[in-house]
């Protein structure tokens, strides 16, 4: 680790950021990234908003006035984003804060509400759309744009200790994961948000929020006048196995079950060890 990056990440990355996200399953850290490193990840979004991958999709409806785009692993496609995984204090910062001996990629995940969007990012937990079992995990929500505290996400404190509930599609509400019944209904948290320790941080370019894979998150949608550009990098720690699904995961590996057994570690190419730490 270069003697730039270790003090920036002893800067933003205190103690008591850590505690927190170990405490509440989502932190926010302050100020990371630098000049450049905002720079790479702006210019490989533009890349991926004009040449969107076959995974891109549109979340949000037809009459919506704005647009939701998201698409997902194109950081080794594209160049700037791969720098910015790379060569950032992103990997440290995830072995930082899962405190394990490594820290692997798991995948990427670009996020932008043109301006009007109404869509919401409605409330859920990612692990259960995924192909992986384990506690250590973390992924980082990166905007490029500010954000206030209105569009931002929101964590549901503690939820990421469980129980695991059930994953939904955003655009109508079916349950395309995990049969029916097979795990309990995320509460109605918008109809009653007092009843729930609601976190949420407004951010500016260089800042992100750290959360756990489990933890209960959502956000609203974005005003007339903002862009919410967002890039989100999620890490595995040392206890994450291979849990390969009988349906398509979110995103989908195609034939890694082949690849790899169920219950193995996930070492395999496509999710590179990016950090080690020095013992």
């Amino acid at each position: 680790m270069s003697v730039p990056i270790a003090r920036r990440l002893a800067g933003s990355l205190t103690e008591d950021v850590v505690t927190a996200f170990r405490r509440d399953g989502a932190a926010p850290v302050r100020g990371l990234f630098s000049t450049d490193e905002l720079g790479w990840l702006i210019e490989g979004m533009e890349e991926n908003l004009r040449q969107p991958s076959p995974r891109a999709k549109i979340a949000s409806s037809a009459n919506d006035p704005g647009r939701f785009f998201e698409d997902f692993c194109n950081w080794r496609r594209i160049g700037a984003l791969e720098r910015f995984v790379t060569d950032s204090p992103l990997a440290a910062a995830a072995g930082a804060l899962m405190g394990g001996a490594s820290a692997r990629f798991y995948h990427d995940h670009v996020l932008v509400k043109t301006p009007g969007t109404r869509q919401r990012t409605p409330w859920h937990q990612d692990q259960p759309y995924y192909n992986i079992e384990g506690r250590q995990t973390v992924s980082f929500w990166i905007p490029v744009d500010p954000v206030d505290r209105a569009s931002t996400l929101e964590f549901v404190a503690g939820s990421h200790l469980g129980p695991w509930l059930m994953p939904r599609a955003f655009r109508d509400n079916q349950a395309q994961w995990f049969p029916e019944g097979a795990l309990a209904d995320l509460p109605d948290i918008e109809a009653d948000r007092d009843a729930f320790p609601i976190l949420g941080w407004a951010l500016q370019p260089g800042d992100m929020v750290a959360f756990h894979m489990l933890t209960l998150h959502g956000a609203g949608g974005v005003g007339p006048d903002q862009t919410r550009r967002v890039f989100s990098a999620r890490f595995m720690g040392d206890d994450v196995r291979h849990a390969p699904r009988p349906w398509a995961t979110s995103p989908e590996f195609a034939g890694l079950a082949e690849e790899l057994p169920a219950g193995a570690p996930m070492d395999h190419a496509l999710f590179p060890v990016l950090w080690r730490r020095a013992d």
